[in-house]
């Protein structure tokens, strides 16, 4: 007997970039160093071939600056070469020794697309995987407790940038409070004081030298329950630990 097809979304691979692109200029930076910054702003895209580099953003006040991200090997930054605006309001700042990056101008990126049209098709999905990333952190913002956008962004960064351990712990790079407390937009006291009662209830611990997670306990602080049970003073819990 005949059945009905069945329809179902299947998701197509995505284009990578560095297919399409050919080998360009290597810069390298070491530790700290701005590869572009408002006195010197973002012209060329560049891909990270060894190493970290951390984006922050200004924001409107001009006082206080957000972490965008941490970028690794094989993942894009400098977007703003794309368009036709000049930012001088973000900053690039290589965070290990020997950080080495490739770089093409605007105009050799245009003469690629021309050439390779599927290289643009490859830029378009990889900013709209930003896009919606950007969009869920927008959403983390609006919805969450500042306890469940700092444990959010945690996991995130353990998934983007940690080492699995055999015991379900991962391990990632150091982070200080300060640029935690940019990632979340809170102030470095709430982060202080939410990532010590992380510690105290075993969801991770942290020093100098690295920050060690358990993600299948950190997902316990997205959960309305321990958000009502850890409320700081002056702030009420509401659905989903919401701030009232």
């Amino acid at each position: 007997m005949p059945t009905a097809p069945r329809f179902g979304i299947t998701a197509k691979p995505l284009e990578d970039p560095l297919a399409y692109l050919p080998c360009s200029h290597i810069l390298e930076y070491q530790k700290t160093q701005a590869i572009y910054s408002p006195e010197r702003p973002c012209v060329n895209l560049y891909v990270i071939i060894a190493g970290k580099v951390m984006v922050r953003r200004m924001i409107a006040d001009g006082e206080r600056q957000l972490l965008v991200d941490i970028y690794v090997v094989d993942e894009f930054f400098g977007n703003w070469a794309l368009t036709d605006s000049i930012n001088s309001y973000e900053t690039a700042i290589a965070v290990e020794q020997n950080t080495r990056v490739m770089t093409w101008t605007d105009t050799e990126i245009e003469q690629l697309i021309l050439r390779r049209p599927r290289l643009g098709i490859a830029l378009i999905q990889m900013l709209t995987r930003r896009c919606i990333d950007y969009s869920r952190r927008i959403e983390s913002f609006s919805s969450d407790n500042i306890a469940q956008s700092l444990a959010r962004s945690l996991i995130r960064f353990s998934e983007r940038l940690g080492e699995k351990s055999g015991n379900g712990s991962i391990q990632l790079m150091p982070l200080s409070h300060e640029l935690l407390t940019e990632h979340v937009g809170t102030s470095r006291e709430f982060v202080t004081q939410y990532m010590n009662q992380f510690r105290r209830q075993g969801f991770l611990r942290y020093s100098r030298k690295e920050i060690v997670i358990w993600p299948v306990a950190m997902n316990e602080i997205l959960l309305a329950t321990w958000i009502e049970r850890s409320a700081p003073p002056g702030y009420a819990a509401g659905p989903l630990g919401t701030r009232l």
